[in-house]
């Protein structure tokens, strides 16, 4: 995908292309992908490429969620630090289908007072009539 370059580091994967038509964190080799990103404060970028997207019911989209926590499983104690909606134009609130391409999502993993969290998963969130989506997504350090 052309137009924004980030580094790619293969162990920072977070979804490896996988389609998606429900809602499901983010896997690779059909287990989910869940990061440990460490104690410290973490400035990072989540790139999305997407190749495959379906808009033809005028009512889909999926919301890219950027989620951390303490739980190395994600069993509580969960956040959604950031996050992106693509689909269709009347449900996104916009006036343009946002379908395939490349997307990045700039995350930082501090909810409060200093607080950070260790592990980093995505989170896909699928509404509409037939859903469906193909992305590949990673964490690019910054």
């Amino acid at each position: 995908m052309a137009g924004i370059t980030k580094t790619y580091d293969h162990s920072l994967l977070l979804h490896d292309g996988a389609v998606i038509n429900a809602t499901v964190a983010g896997n690779v080799a059909t287990v989910a992908r869940i990061l440990d990103i460490g104690l410290g404060h973490v400035y990072g970028d989540i790139v999305v490429d997407i190749s495959a997207m379906d808009v033809d019911n005028n009512d889909e989209m999926i919301t890219i969620g950027v989620q951390i926590s303490d739980s190395a499983t994600f069993a509580s104690s969960f956040w959604e630090v950031a996050s992106l909606s693509i689909g269709d134009e009347a449900v996104i609130n916009g006036d343009v289908a946002m379908t395939t391409g490349r997307y990045v999502i700039p995350f930082n993993n501090m909810i409060s007072d200093g607080t950070t969290k260790r592990y980093l998963r995505l989170y896909f969130t699928e509404t509409g009539t037939t859903t469906t989506f193909d992305c590949v997504a990673y964490l690019a350090m910054r």
